[in-house]
């Protein structure tokens, strides 16, 4: 896969970028871990924060994303790469003033009553949690309070990127779609935007890391390359 990536960057250029790995992840995952060899010969480093804030059992949406902020005003990233939830905290980490392009993965975005209506009764709720290996415990209000979250409605400010798995198994493929064209009817995309379907791809997109890597790095350009 490396063989296809541009040429590598010269000193000076990228230097940082912000990963926000999804729901029941880590930043110990796959996708983190490939995108980190293939960007490793190109100057590039992934600052790659735990979501599970303050805990997975209490995950807290806001928390996530104010800390996701913290990061990108820390490390001044040339580009923020959010996957599934993790694209609607990068969402909101730019509604809150990080200036960095965007690169969404998969992305969990306006799925609003999506979040609540197909779980089951009860909470605490338990899902598997990838990094650890087995079902933990999460409070039902994580869910519910996703449920009203709309930042995702509106397009950002900044240029994105959206990459998305034509065999997505959890988030519909049809759905990002739809929500993108409706960012573009508004007229506030920013340039450089697009919508990348990877065919066959699912939802972690870890065997297509190397059309992450190129889609990373055409969209630094955008930063102009600052660290």
């Amino acid at each position: 896969m490396a063989s296809d990536l541009p040429r590598v960057y010269p000193s000076g250029a990228l230097k940082k970028v912000l990963y926000l790995h999804g729901f029941a992840s880590s930043p110990a995952g796959r996708k983190v871990g490939a995108l980190t060899e293939l960007l490793r010969p190109h100057g590039i480093a992934l600052v790659a924060p735990d979501l599970n804030v303050p805990s997975f059992r209490e995950l807290d949406f806001r928390t996530m994303a104010n800390l996701a902020l913290r990061e990108a005003e820390a490390h001044a990233p040339s580009v923020i790469v959010g996957s599934s939830l993790g694209a609607v905290a990068a969402l909101e980490t730019s509604r809150l003033g990080a200036s960095a392009p965007l690169l969404l993965i998969a992305p969990a975005i306006s799925f609003g009553p999506r979040w609540t209506e197909k779980l089951p009764p009860g909470d605490p709720l338990f899902f598997f949690h990838h990094a650890e290996g087995r079902e933990l415990p999460i409070h039902r209000r994580f869910f519910e309070d996703l449920a009203d979250h709309d930042s995702d409605r509106e397009p950002p400010a900044v240029p994105v990127i959206v990459v998305m798995g034509t065999d997505d198994e959890s988030v519909p493929f049809e759905h990002v779609r739809q929500v993108w064209l409706a960012w573009e009817e508004s007229g506030r995309l920013a340039g450089g935007s697009r919508f990348v379907p990877v065919p066959g791809g699912d939802h972690g997109l870890v065997e297509h890391a190397g059309t992450l890597a190129r889609e990373l790095l055409d969209l630094s350009s955008y930063s102009g390359g600052a660290g």
